[in-house]
């Protein structure tokens, strides 16, 4: 379990397959069906195929990925965050999901801040972008006050629905 940096209260570390038991809690949790979608991840052989084939390729093809936001006192896993590099965006975006019962307590806030600290400061990337659903009203609000904007909408390829794309400036 590599550690990628830590905040005040939260430590971010890559994903492993023994973290599989949380993505099917996370990505079945209501806030992740609504706003992200249903990735069919029913069972831990489909949790560890999601981290094989999201996270942890991710770390080894573009030196970043989701990672595990865990509680700094008593290592409580609370969501991800993390930055993406998607095939339809130019910049990699910031991501982000917690379960229910930890939102409203500014974890994604200070998650989010550290990782676009830590892609700029240590990755050196040049900007960070974000994308949302237009009804998610939580993220649009969390993505302005981390200083990003509304540039544009745009379209994912293969899908019908329209996101909301975010920039610095």
């Amino acid at each position: 379990m590599k550690s990628i940096l830590e905040s005040e209260r939260l430590i971010l570390r890559e994903f492993n397959l023994g973290d599989a038991a949380f993505i099917i809690e996370l990505l079945n949790s209501p806030g992740w069906l609504e706003f992200i979608g249903d990735r069919k991840i029913k069972t831990i052989k489909d949790a560890e195929n999601y981290l094989l084939q999201g996270p942890l390729k991710s770390y080894a093809q573009h030196g970043y990925g989701l990672y595990l936001v865990e509680l700094k006192a008593g290592k409580v896993a609370l969501g991800i965050c993390g930055l993406l590099k998607r095939d339809f965006l130019t910049d990699p975006d910031i991501g982000f999901a917690f379960l229910p019962e930890h939102s409203g307590q500014s974890y994604a806030f200070e998650a989010a801040k550290a990782m676009m600290d830590h892609g700029y400061a240590v990755l050196k990337l040049n900007k960070i972008v974000a994308i949302t659903e237009p009804h998610n009203v939580r993220s649009i609000r969390l993505l302005n006050k981390l200083g990003l904007h509304f540039e544009k909408p745009v379209r994912i390829s293969n899908e019908n629905n329209e996101l909301l794309l975010f920039t610095e400036g």
